[in-house]
This record gives structure tokens, C-alpha cells and sequence, in this order.
């Protein structure tokens, strides 16, 4: 049985639905099962990953955990320590490039660092996946396409190797069910490091639509970011992180395909998945 934290998130439910249709038992951990709408065939569990303790029925019976980050907060420590005392046998936890590259931006680095640290001092066997920014990511521009046909941002060159949520997930899924995968720690990319520019240049051509970059200051990022109501220090560390990949790309590498055995996902597909967000 597999305990899936982060269950109704772009990665998670992609994860829930690979398991579930290799015939694996799933328990999908969620705040609000009424909303979740994943597959009948998912065990969903209304509880607080944050709040570990909350989930400690669905704990038993439960062999391997995915750890998705985001759901968790801080508690991934205390997750693991119940999951083990109740018999699990192995994590799979979801971290990001930016551990081992810092990216530009140490804070994203040492969070997630921490977590990875936790997951190994668990005492259970431990497979840390390390992906690249999610393509999903570039959502945020969906508002700006669809009204002007353009995006303003700061660091238009600033590149990495973005990759499709199904490509982590699908990984994520083999992971959980295959024990071979223990011990390792997978670096998973997108098969082409691309700019900001770049990218929107590809949701022009996946919406049939001439979309530009337009190059604005980070001082003006960030004030529309705050005006957005976002916290204060993260414009500060996604500015960092986009001037660190100015002067030094985001890693590539070929892990994806060597673990599934097919080539990893493009940009341009996803693109192409999720034109309908972009149209006007």
C-alpha cells in the first residue's frame, strides 16, 4: 500500500492515477476530500500532512510514503518517524536541483536540503528525486498571454531545463513500486535548457499566436509580485533565482529517459497540453 501526501497537487495526482492503474493500493492524503475529485480506486484520507498526527489511521497497513514537500511544511520528520513505527518500508521524496546547484537562490536550496536530510535520517530506505523547475510553473504567465500577447518579467535569459509534471511523476510512480530504486538520487530534467524568452516564444506557437517577452526591471517584478500579496522575501528569492541562471543554466540530464526508457517530455508538448489556458 502507498501513501501519497500532496495527492490532489499537479505531480501527485498524476502519481495517484499511474499507481492506480498499475493496480497498486493507494491511500491519497487530502484537506478537503470533498474537492479532490481523484479516481475511485483511491483510498482518500482527509487530514493535515503538516499535522502529522492527523493522519495516523491512515499510517497502518501503509508500505511506501511519497513526500510531497509542499503538503508537508516542516514535518517531514515526524511523518516518517509515525510512518515507520506503523511498518512502512520506504520513502520516495519529491526535492529539487536547486540542493545540489543552489540555482541563484540559497534559501530554496537549504529547504529543501532539509527535507532530503530528514528523509535520510528516518532510518528508512530513501529515493530523493531532484527535478528541475516544473513546466507547470509558466502558468503564471497565462493571465498577461491571454490579455496583451505578451509577458513582462525580469531576466528574459535566464534558462534551465524545465520538465513536464507527467515526466515526474512517472518516475515518482516507478519508484514507489519498485525497491530498486532505494538509495538512489535522481537528478530529473526536461531534455532542453530554454529561456524565459524561449519559452513564451513556444506558447506563441502551441496557441497559434505571436507572443513576445517584454524585458522589465526586477524592481518592477517585484513590486507587482507584492502588489499580488505575495510575502516579502519571495520576489527576493525568485529574482535571485532568475539572475543565477542568467550567468550559470540550470542543470540537464538524460535521467528520465534512462529511467523510463523513452525520451522525456519537451517544453513544446506541454505547451501544446496546455495551450487552452493560454487563449484568450
Amino acid at each position: 500500500m502507498i501513501l501519497v501526501t500532496g495527492a490532489t497537487g499537479n505531480v501527485g495526482r498524476e502519481v495517484v492515477n499511474l499507481l492506480l492503474s498499475g493496480g497498486e493500493k493507494v491511500v491519497a492524503v487530502t484537506r478537503n476530500p470533498a474537492k479532490a475529485a481523484l479516481p475511485d480506486g483511491a483510498h482518500m484520507v482527509g487530514g493535515d500532512p503538516s499535522r502529522p498526527q492527523t493522519l495516523m489511521p491512515a499510517l497502518r497497513g501503509v508500505d511506501v510514503v511519497f513526500i510531497s514537500p509542499r503538503a508537508l511544511g516542516d514535518a517531514t520528520a515526524e511523518l516518517l518517524k509515525l510512518a515507520a513505527e506503523q511498518g512502512a518500508q520506504r520513502v520516495v521524496l519529491l526535492s529539487a536541483v536547486t540542493v545540489q546547484d543552489g540555482g541563484g537562490e540559497k534559501r530554496f536550496a537549504d529547504a529543501f536540503k532539509a527535507v532530503e536530510d530528514a528523509a535520510k535520517a528516518s532510518g528508512l530506505p530513501w529515493t530523493i528525486l531532484r527535478s528541475a523547475e516544473y513546466a507547470s510553473n509558466n502558468l503564471m504567465w497565462a493571465p498577461q498571454i491571454r490579455s496583451t500577447g505578451k509577458v513582462k518579467g525580469a531576466y528574459g535569459d535566464a534558462a534551465n531545463s524545465t520538465i513536464h509534471e507527467r515526466d515526474i511523476a512517472a518516475v515518482s510512480a516507478l519508484a514507489l513500486v519498485d525497491a530498486a530504486h532505494a538509495g538512489h538520487t535522481y537528478v530529473l530534467t526536461g531534455p532542453q535548457s530554454l529561456s524565459q524568452r524561449d519559452r513564451v516564444r513556444l506558447i506563441g506557437e502551441a496557441i497559434g499566436r505571436e507572443v513576445s517577452w517584454e524585458e522589465i526591471s526586477p524592481q518592477q517584478v517585484r513590486q507587482a509580485m507584492l502588489a499580488q500579496g505575495l510575502p516579502e522575501d519571495v520576489p527576493d528569492s525568485l529574482l535571485g533565482y532568475w539572475s543565477g541562471l542568467v550567468q550559470q543554466p540550470g542543470p540537464s540530464s538524460d535521467t528520465v529517459e534512462q529511467v523510463l526508457g523513452r525520451p522525456a517530455l519537451t517544453f513544446a508538448e506541454w505547451a501544446v497540453e496546455h495551450a487552452a489556458a493560454f487563449r484568450s
